[in-house]
């Protein structure tokens, strides 16, 4: 398996859920957001590491 591909996958879903609770209006704005960026930064670095690793 491609060095990267899990964090890249893992950051997507998290991005999603932090999408999903974005939409929600009763949840804390800053919680959504934390959730959000954690998850983009998680495609970030998934990234670099596919593009660093690739074959």
């Amino acid at each position: 398996m491609r060095e990267g591909l899990i964090p890249a996958v893992l950051g997507t879903a998290v991005t999603t859920a932090g999408f999903v609770r974005k939409q929600n209006k009763k949840i804390d704005s800053m919680i959504s957001n934390t959730v959000f960026g954690f998850g983009l930064a998680h495609i970030v670095l998934g990234a670099i590491d596919l593009y660093e690793h690739r074959d």
